[in-house]
């Protein structure tokens, strides 16, 4: 099974949009038994609090459901527990590292790495969460390739 850790700010907005999405994909592959799929948070300030309404609405948008997510922390010990850690941007690559010191299996990189490269803007700032659902969809896309042909 792979395991796999989508990871923002918050974890309102980028990382469940890229978690229900991921999981959508590898079940309209039907390999959803092949996989574990969650999301974090590298801040504190959302811990508890669901999907943000307008991410939620972009996802069902597309008919996904994230229904019941709620924000949560990555913790140290979340990268013995996954074999990938996927990260929206810059700033959640250098913030990852005051939770996670060293990367020696080299696990986390940016998850646009796996599309055009870049990051994933934070619609919480620029409002288009449309974009947002195109950009992470195409990272998880060319993702789920890389894991399923290695």
């Amino acid at each position: 099974m792979k395991k796999i850790l989508f990871v923002c700010h918050g974890n309102i907005c980028r990382s469940p949009m890229a978690e229900f999405i991921m999981k959508d994909l590898v079940a309209k592959a039907g390999r959803s038994r092949e996989f574990h799929i969650a999301s974090a948070a590298v801040s504190n300030e959302e811990i508890g609090n669901p999907v943000y309404p307008p991410a939620r609405r972009e996802l069902a948008r597309h008919g996904i459901s994230c229904d019941g997510k709620r924000a949560i922390q990555i913790t140290a010990e979340d990268y013995d527990k996954y074999d990938i850690i996927l990260c929206m941007d810059t700033n959640n690559m250098r913030n990852i590292k005051r939770i996670i010191p060293q990367d020696p299996e080299k696990k986390i990189h940016k998850l646009l790495d796996f599309a055009y490269g870049g990051d994933v803007a934070d619609p919480w700032y620029t409002g288009d969460f449309e974009t947002t659902y195109r950009d992470v969809k195409a990272g998880c896309s060319g993702l789920l390739e890389y894991l399923t042909t290695k």
